[in-house]
């Protein structure tokens, strides 16, 4: 049976892969800087992105992110494991994404726009800091993509 303590942890692991999520939907991403330790590690090349350290995924992420009219992440199957101040997590994502080039200024996803559907893995560590949990490390793990 799970204690108290670690259901409270549990779920602040999986509100964080949610506020993640949030923040790269609404495009806000300093939010990233609650969700991430400053050091933390994020390997994207799976889906045909970048890896490197927190402060320069994040500028690569602002800079990229914006091109796509519009995309959406689903996340599910939150599998989470603590031991004392750290956790690791196994996370589906779904992620719509509508490609450059295809939105009009009336419409972020007009009739003709081809999507990129994107199935993947979240490998996640996390760390316990004086803030609360954090992710320490991400990685992508590529399940599927489709462009329809």
């Amino acid at each position: 049976m799970l204690s108290l303590a670690e259901i409270s942890d549990r779920l602040e692991i999986q509100q964080l892969l949610i506020d993640y999520s949030s923040a790269i939907d609404r495009r806000r991403f300093d939010d990233l800087d609650h969700v991430f330790t400053p050091d933390a590690y994020i390997d994207y090349r799976a889906m045909g992105g970048i890896d490197g350290h927190f402060p320069e995924v994040k500028r690569w992420l602002a800079e990229v992110l914006p091109n796509f009219p519009a995309y959406a992440h689903m996340l599910g199957n939150f599998d989470v494991r603590i031991t004392g101040d750290t956790a690791s997590s196994r996370t589906i994502c779904f992620n719509p994404m509508v490609l450059p080039g295809a939105a009009q200024a009336e419409s972020p996803a007009p009739p003709t726009a081809q999507v990129l559907f994107c199935g993947l893995w979240y490998e996640d560590e996390f760390v316990r800091t004086t803030d609360g949990w954090r992710m320490s490390r991400r990685v992508e793990t590529k399940c599927f993509d489709k462009v329809v």
